[in-house]
């Protein structure tokens, strides 16, 4: 074979070569087009959410009930995605789109339950809202006998952010305790402390030298996940018993002087001030769908 056919051969093995690489980007192209397709919009339990009818875990929960229908049928799971094109109904009703974000600081008084509805017909915080309330969720729950600052939603996707230890939202309580107040074990929990196999990360204990009620003193603790009965499982580590605990601050959102039951919307420019991240991951994510 002379030299003109081995330049003929590599010029025909370089143009197959080439025609197979655009062929092989093309497949790819359009596998990635189909991944798109599949994942367009968003999953049914975000969406729900995001309309303020409830949190996403709630959201699950209903769609496990037979609750929650998509185009006329009913749905047994959450995944699924749903774009503004599916037609969404929760018991019988259809879903609204969603509204502006709006949060509300709540004085939770004790002896109510943070709930929509109690199998033991206590009353709720949710029965406390005045008629114009929108639906609203609970940015996590105090529970029954602990009063305070309770932050409300009708964005189920901000509650959840704001409910998850990773996001660092720092909740700050009043204490008033009965029982001997050792420094040494109170600055023991300082770096966590397992209790009950349970892993609780630090918390800070101070004590409130002006307060005292007879042999009741308070103390001021900080935490940062809100564990359920966090605060009340740890004094009792310490042995002390609580006689009275209050939520002062949830992140940068102060219980300030809001009167016991009382109600207040937080500004949209405060929202916008302290939860800037959110809405921009918010925007970001819904340009990308």
């Amino acid at each position: 074979m002379d030299k003109k056919d081995n330049k003929t051969n590599s010029s025909v093995k370089n143009l197959v070569e080439s025609g197979d690489s655009r062929l092989s980007s093309a497949n790819a192209d359009d596998k990635r087009s189909r991944t798109r397709k599949t994942f367009e919009g968003e999953r049914i339990a975000k969406k729900l959410a995001r309309s303020g009818i409830c949190s996403r875990r709630d959201a699950e929960r209903m769609i496990g009930e037979g609750r929650v229908t998509v185009d006329g049928k009913v749905l047994t799971s959450p995944a699924l995605n749903v774009t503004d094109a599916n037609v969404i109904h929760v018991d019988g009703k259809p879903l609204n789109a969603p509204e502006e974000t709006r949060v509300w600081r709540y004085h939770k008084p004790a002896g109510t339950i943070t709930t929509n509805r109690d199998p033991q017909g206590r009353p709720t915080v949710f029965e406390k809202m005045p008629p114009e309330m929108p639906r609203v969720v609970s940015v996590g729950r105090l529970d029954f006998n602990t009063e305070g600052l309770l932050l409300l939603t009708n964005d189920g996707e901000l509650a959840r952010h704001m409910e998850l230890p990773a996001n660092a939202w720092l909740r700050h309580y009043r204490v008033r305790v009965y029982g001997e107040i050792d420094p040494a074990r109170l600055a023991s929990v300082a770096k966590g402390v397992t209790i009950s196999g349970i892993r609780y990360e630090p918390v800070k204990i101070d004590i409130e030298k002006t307060k005292e009620e007879g042999a009741n003193k308070w103390l001021s603790v900080t935490i940062r996940e809100g564990k359920n009965r966090e605060v009340r499982k740890i004094m009792d580590y310490l042995d002390l018993q609580v006689t009275r605990l209050i939520r002062v601050a949830f992140g940068p959102f102060p219980l300030g002087k809001l009167v016991r039951g009382g109600i207040e919307e937080v500004p949209r420019r405060v929202l916008k001030d302290s939860l800037g991240k959110f809405f921009e991951g918010r925007t970001k994510r819904d340009t990308e769908l």
